[in-house]
């Protein structure tokens, strides 16, 4: 009967690891960001980079997106999106404030919505 228990609770044990969720160190994400030019690209791209764990940023022009690769062991997407909306730059989850968007260069800024 001890030995059936052992077993039941060290089968537990495992299970629960396994039930948990591994983080990667080469996450690929995308999402939206709001600009206009190659100066907000650098912007952009420069605040994803200040954030620990973020490994390439690329924020495309045409589709006004970001493609990131990071290390979620160090870092997540919202940290992310929330470097990008404090230099002014509206995310599909973060709105920048009014103060940091009124900061941009006025070709930088584009329509809020």
């Amino acid at each position: 009967m001890k030995t059936f228990i052992v077993v039941l609770v060290a089968s537990l044990f495992s299970l629960s690891g396994i039930a948990q969720e591994k983080k990667s160190k080469n996450k690929k994400v995308a999402f939206s960001v709001a600009g206009n030019c190659e100066m907000c690209e650098k912007r952009i791209e420069k605040a994803a980079f200040s954030v620990k764990g973020v490994k390439s940023a690329d924020w495309h022009i045409d589709h006004k997106d970001i493609h990131l690769i990071i290390d979620e062991n160090k870092c997540s997407v919202e940290d992310v999106a929330k470097a990008i909306a404090a230099v002014g730059h509206d995310t599909e989850f973060i709105k920048a404030k009014d103060e940091d968007y009124e900061k941009l260069h006025g070709c930088c800024l584009y329509n809020r919505l």
